[in-house]
């Protein structure tokens, strides 16, 4: 049995994920933003709180046969579903906490929290983690494709493991962000969707 409540959480729905998105319209969403946030084929991308690999595979459709995705999560179930469904040499799978990555400094060009930042237990330390693994002038985006409101009500109603997990007001994030080093690139906490993008300083 997992020790950890929120990894424990995430291990009892990983089968049963999938079946709460339209995985057709999910994959279409990322493409647009990936569009937006002008993902190249060639990048090492951080995947924190991968889940059953969605993100991962859409990023796989994106990149290049040099492009390569480290996809993190807590939760040991959801890695072996994503392992299952994702068969790809160009990703690495860890089961690990996001401000203990197993990668050497300036190793990513660019890191993607997508529906995970309210469950970090200390998202100064994650923070503080992707930058260092981020090379000079990567990218971090702390993306949901709902609502803030949306974000904090699910939670809220859910499982004691998470119904205290607060998606704050991105300008709240990107103040944190910025006093840690990044430089905010574009903020959005609309009715649609969250999106904070910060860039690690070049040298």
């Amino acid at each position: 049995m997992n020790g950890n409540p929120r990894a424990a959480f995430f291990d009892a729905i990983a089968d049963k994920w999938d079946g709460w998105e339209c995985l057709t319209s999910l994959r279409q969403k990322f493409a647009t933003g990936f569009d937006a946030m002008g993902v190249n084929p060639d990048e090492a991308v951080l995947d924190v709180g991968c889940g059953t690999g969605n993100l991962t595979g859409a990023l796989l459709a994106r990149l290049s046969a040099t492009g390569r995705v480290i996809a993190v999560d807590i939760s040991p179930r959801m890695i072996e579903v994503a392992r299952d469904k994702v068969r790809d040499e160009r990703v690495e799978w860890h089961t690990v906490d996001a401000s203990r990555l197993p990668l050497s400094a300036e190793h990513c060009d660019r890191v993607f929290c997508f529906s995970v930042w309210p469950h970090f237990e200390d998202p100064g330390a994650a923070a503080i983690e992707f930058r260092r693994v981020l090379k000079p002038g990567g990218h971090l985006h702390i993306w949901h494709l709902i609502s803030r409101a949306r974000v904090n009500e699910i939670h809220a109603t859910a499982s004691a493991a998470v119904n205290q997990d607060r998606l704050p007001p991105a300008e709240e994030t990107g103040a944190m962000l910025s006093r840690l080093g990044f430089e905010i690139a574009s903020l959005a906490d609309n009715a649609e969707h969250y999106l904070v993008t910060a860039i690690k300083s070049p040298r």
